[in-house]
């Protein structure tokens, strides 16, 4: 599985994005085969699973229901 997490540059979101990636990576380790970032603008923060949304703002942002969702789709 792939997961791609699209974040606002001018908002400010590469830390936020960051973190997530790292909880993502560190939770599933080899299970997963990327968690890419991906530089983005107008306010986005959206996480895909393979091309599919599983997460996106203005949704309240909870890293343990976007873990959540991953490990189902696993």
């Amino acid at each position: 599985m792939n997961i791609e997490i699209e974040y606002c540059v001018p908002c400010g979101y590469l830390d936020k994005a960051a973190e997530a990636q790292k909880t993502i990576l560190s939770t599933f380790g080899e299970q997963i085969g990327t968690v890419s970032l991906k530089p983005g603008n107008k306010g986005v923060y959206v996480f895909r699973a393979d091309g599919d949304v599983i997460y996106s703002k203005p949704d309240e942002f909870r890293i343990e229901d976007i873990v959540d969702t991953i490990k189902e789709r696993l």
